[in-house]
């Protein structure tokens, strides 16, 4: 059965967050998104009457916010050490199962400059932020103070984009188990001292 022709604004979504992940914000053009998604071309420009820059735009806010959402469900353990070692071992997984070819699409649009689409890094930005956010709200609830915990939180998330990029580019999970270990014991001494 093919897919239906309402369904092709959010195939295009998810087909370009998957290509942002594996190759890039250079590499992700529409005629690839078509490719991987078969959705009409017609349908581009209806769905995306701002062209590639709003499809991936789009894709990062629509992937920024299911990531806000796997760390609010992360995070429902009571433990949060417990929390952030699944956090990590979700991407080791990912990592392994891939062959060490996706990454993060929000990283992905970070990392290039694109002086043409400025709303792109914003729209990253925007995506960092909210996870941050996320993220520190559970520390405090564990009973760190809000400046600690936004602090924490922001080095858990740099430390996992970092490790994920050098991951994919060493082909191993040795970054991301090493920042997973030092996290935990950095995190252990703030929950334990707070």
């Amino acid at each position: 059965m093919s897919p239906r022709r309402s369904d092709s604004r959010d195939r295009m979504l998810v087909g370009a967050s998957e290509l942002l992940r594996e190759y890039g914000a250079g590499a992700t053009s529409i005629d690839r998104v078509l490719a991987r998604t078969g959705a009409p071309r017609g349908s581009v420009y209806h769905h995306f009457p701002g062209g590639r820059a709003q499809l991936i735009e789009e894709a990062v806010t629509r992937s920024g916010d299911l990531m806000a959402k796997r760390i609010d469900a992360v995070m429902a353990a009571e433990d949060p050490l417990e929390a952030v070692d699944s956090f990590f071992a979700v991407w080791r997984e990912r990592l392994v199962e891939s062959g060490y070819r996706i990454g993060c699409p929000v990283a992905a649009v970070a990392a290039e400059t694109n002086d043409e689409a400025p709303q792109l890094a914003r729209s990253a930005a925007a995506a960092f932020a909210r996870w941050q956010e996320t993220l520190a709200a559970h520390f405090c609830r564990h009973g760190l103070p809000e400046a600690r915990g936004t602090r924490l939180a922001s080095l858990v998330i740099a430390a996992l984009e970092g490790a994920v990029i050098m991951c994919r580019a060493e082909r191993t999970t040795a970054p991301l188990d090493a920042a997973a270990t030092e996290l935990r014991e950095l995190l252990t001494h703030a929950f334990r001292d707070r």
